[in-house]
């Protein structure tokens, strides 16, 4: 089965208009610290399988990385335990690109 992706710009529509979604952020501390968008779940790619009970099941999850590989590593695993699940095709650069210019890329 593939994983569909969303891009940052259709993700904010869907949130703006009152689509319950989860934006979960696989990346590593260290690049929050770089470049973040408010309002995301964070866990390390590594710690998610160890940390599914705090992804909320009853709701969509976007999945959101540097470019859009890791994420899409991530998707195929919460796909197969049963979420609702897309990638955010770009990642933080293509949000940085195409949403929030003030959010630096690396």
């Amino acid at each position: 089965m593939s994983i569909p992706e969303i891009t940052p710009a259709e993700f904010m529509s869907q949130r703006d208009q009152g689509t319950p979604l989860t934006l979960l952020d696989v990346r590593e501390a260290w690049e929050l610290g770089v470049a973040n968008v408010p309002g995301t779940l964070h866990i390390p790619m590594g710690e998610v399988a160890q940390r599914l009970s705090e992804i909320d099941a009853a709701q969509p999850v976007v999945v959101l990385c540097r470019s859009g590989r890791r994420s899409l590593e991530v998707a195929k695993l919460l796909q197969q335990k049963g979420y609702e699940v897309s990638n955010l095709a770009g990642g933080i650069l293509a949000w940085s690109r195409d949403v929030d210019a003030t959010i630096p890329t690396y």
